[in-house]
């Protein structure tokens, strides 16, 4: 029964006017670039690269699952370019795939930090498959406005702005600024579209002891006639390591953090979120796991030069 209600959820998902949410991310303070083109590194000589996958509401049928591919390095001392792949997976009917590339421009203060304008454009590619799509009970999903299958391309673009000190970052983006209208079935009955989402993200490193620093961070999202989203975290790190943590994503789920420096170059992450919501019934929680690379030209300096820890 459960698993036929969190199917029946998905599949109702394009049947109403609806508008699609971006991915969510639990790690999402490394995992800027996805959201904030104006998101900038510190080591001029540096090719910082991440991955990160996340499958949510495990256990659910249709459950959605998100993997992203990043990458980030300085062409000057003051400009920045990156790229990311993207792809939301929604019970293999539903597949969205996003190709971006973005450039930010870098004002250096000195002691006083730094500012960045950042700009991002790309492509989804949006492909829904209702072939065999059916029921727990077996039973095939025959609405007749749903047996024509989808595929089309959307070209969009985004803006973002990032201020950051060795110890504390704020910013704020758009990372879709053009509506997208990915369903239109019977006359505008059914509709799916894809809004503009804003991002507002700050944290802070506060210096415990030589050894031991604490990081409280956090993220509000919002979208226009929807209720917002508001993630907090506070994460312990120890002698630059081995960091770990717990977060609170407001009416939705707790979280348990962990993540390691495997080598000065190299850390990966794991992060695990209970469902406090009404699907917490019918699921066994979230699972998302990262990894953070940088690759260095010769005299680059490693991971932990400074306290750059978002």
């Amino acid at each position: 029964m459960k698993k036929l209600i969190g199917h029946i959820i998905v599949m109702l998902i394009p049947i109403f006017n609806w508008a699609q949410q971006d991915a969510q991310y639990t790690q999402y303070m490394y995992n800027m670039s996805i959201i904030n083109p104006a998101y900038t590194i510190e080591n001029s000589k540096a090719l910082s690269m991440g991955v990160l996958h996340r499958s949510q509401w495990t256990g659910m049928i249709g459950a959605p699952k998100t993997s992203t591919v990043f990458l980030r390095t300085p062409l000057k001392h003051n400009i920045q370019t990156g790229f990311s792949i993207a792809n939301d997976n929604i019970g293999d009917v539903v597949s969205e795939n996003n190709f971006f590339a973005d450039i930010a421009y870098k004002l250096n203060f000195e002691k006083h930090g730094s500012l960045s304008f950042g700009i991002k454009t790309g492509i989804t590619l949006f492909d829904v498959n209702f072939n065999d799509f059916k029921l727990e009970s077996g039973d095939v999903f025959t609405d007749p406005n749903f047996q024509e299958n989808i595929n089309k391309t959307f070209f969009n673009f985004g803006a973002g702005i990032y201020y950051n000190t060795e110890n504390f970052y704020i910013g704020a983006s758009i990372p879709n600024l053009l509506k997208a209208k990915h369903l239109n079935r019977n006359n505008g009955k059914y509709q799916g579209t894809e809004e503009p989402h804003l991002f507002i993200t700050g944290g802070f490193v506060f210096n415990l002891s030589d050894e031991l620093k604490l990081k409280p961070a956090f993220m509000h999202k919002s979208i226009e006639g929807f209720p917002s989203t508001i993630d907090f975290t506070a994460n312990l790190l120890f002698n630059n390591k081995v960091e770990f943590g717990i977060g609170y994503r407001v009416d939705d789920s707790f979280s348990g953090l962990i993540n390691l420096g495997i080598t000065p170059n190299l850390r990966i992450g794991y992060a695990y979120d209970h469902t406090i919501s009404n699907l917490g019934t019918f699921n066994s929680g979230s699972h998302e796991i990262m990894l953070l690379y940088n690759i260095f030209t010769k005299n680059g300096i490693g991971y932990n030069k400074s306290p750059r820890f978002f």
